[in-house]
């Protein structure tokens, strides 16, 4: 049967079907007020100097900005490529490593829009629409604080030149790559992550703005809410999970059913219970050493003092073994067992192949794995490291009794960490 539909109806129909579509593209994807939102990219880095378990804390705070400004937009967090850090003796300079070989990407995502830098590369390529360089005022607070950011001259280094041409562009070389950019600024300021909210979104023809130096800038709300979340999204990469796993069956007869450690596989669907988690028969210690030695001498015990609190703790805790989380060289681990005789001390050895795969990185969070689902911690002074552990143990629902403890070191008390609790 042929229908003669006629010009009006057939005008009409036209303009049905274009509703319809624009109605797919809104369920597709985000829209406000009517309009398709287009995706925008958010960059940053941190001052290279800093070590894995401080950029951990940085990305706490950026995701959060991003979790703001997606209140009115859509904007997606590049994750910064993890380079040759301090701990990571036996990483090649010049090579970068992706956040999935050390964290579920899925996981973070359930929080915020993320992805790797060379996703990014593959969308837009090696530009950026603005680069802004964080950095403290010159003059201070000047005995007042208030939130502000202003347009100064860069007052240290950076590594982005200008090459002028037609487009005035400037050229960084980031991650291994060439970076381009029309807008560059040294930005001095002075507040938390929303301070740069209006900043970020001024320009809305530019797609993608990277922070540089995003130490910077503080927590808006350091252990609330939004803190936890962030952080509980932070889940290790399964692999690395599955070889703490397979280490603390093996040698520590440790398993989460009889420890009261199991977690949902998507954080979203359970909240922590204080108290709940039991733990593996062992206390975990973890012992800096090397530059903690010379920086932090008074706070850092030698030896055979870690040895003998170490022995107390097992004593107390009625329990025979250890696992030790140290950058002690091997003699040293050595010479601290021989001091504790009678008692099983261990300490997590990558396997070659395992090594191959994830590096001094992947060895680090095995360690952190480990120590968190211990019947019992104790840390070492001033490590975010052992600040990790603490908030892994706080989602898995430990006892307060048996988290926030460190090692003295020459003084026979000392002050213990500060409790932060999570929130739910």
């Amino acid at each position: 049967m042929i229908v003669n539909m006629g010009k009006t109806n057939k005008a009409l129909l036209l303009i049905l079907v274009f509703f319809i579509n624009q109605t797919v593209i809104c369920m597709q994807d985000t829209c406000d007020k009517g309009e398709q939102k287009s995706k925008r990219y958010l960059l940053y880095d941190v001052n290279p100097g800093e070590g894995f378990n401080l950029r951990r804390d940085v990305y706490i705070r950026i995701a959060n900005l991003v979790r703001k400004l997606n209140d009115a937009d859509n904007w997606v967090l590049i994750l910064p490529p993890w380079g040759n850090l301090y701990h990571w003796q036996r990483v090649q300079r010049g090579v970068y490593v992706p956040w999935k070989n050390f964290f579920d990407i899925e996981s973070l995502s359930k929080w915020i829009p993320v992805a790797e830098f060379s996703d990014y590369l593959k969308d837009e390529g090696p530009r950026v629409g603005s680069v802004y360089v964080l950095q403290h005022y010159a003059e201070g607070w000047e005995g007042k604080w208030e939130e502000k950011y202003d347009k100064r001259k860069c007052i240290d280094k950076h590594n982005f030149e200008y090459r002028g041409g037609d487009d005035g562009s400037w050229v960084g070389q980031v991650w291994g790559t060439k970076i381009q950019t029309e807008n560059f600024t040294c930005l001095s300021i002075q507040g938390q992550a929303s301070t740069l909210v209006p900043l970020v979104t001024q320009d809305l023809k530019r797609r993608s703005v990277f922070i540089v130096r995003a130490e910077t800038i503080l927590h808006d709300e350091y252990g609330g809410k939004w803190y936890w979340n962030a952080r509980r999204s932070m889940r290790f990469a399964h692999h690395l999970r599955e070889e703490a796993a397979s280490f603390r069956r093996k040698y520590l007869n440790s398993e989460d059913v009889q420890d009261k450690t199991v977690v949902k596989e998507d954080w979203r669907d359970t909240q922590p219970k204080r108290g709940v988690a039991v733990g593996g028969p062992y206390i975990a210690a973890h012992l800096r050493r090397r530059d903690f030695i010379h920086a932090r001498g008074d706070e850092v015990p030698s030896l055979k003092k870690a040895a003998q609190q170490i022995k107390e703790l097992l004593k107390k805790e009625n329990l025979t073994t250890v696992f030790i989380a140290t950058d002690a060289s091997l003699e040293e681990f050595q010479e601290l067992e021989s001091f504790l005789p009678g008692y099983k001390v261990v300490r997590y050895e990558p396997s070659p192949d395992f090594f191959h795969k994830w590096g001094d990185g992947g060895v680090a969070v095995v360690d952190q794995i480990i120590s968190s689902h211990a019947r019992y911690f104790t840390g070492s002074y001033e490590s975010t490291f052992s600040f990790r552990i603490q908030e892994e143990r706080e989602i898995l629902g430990f006892q307060e009794r048996t988290t926030f403890n460190r090692l003295c070191g020459k003084k026979k008390s000392c002050e213990q960490p500060a409790k932060w609790r999570i929130t739910y």
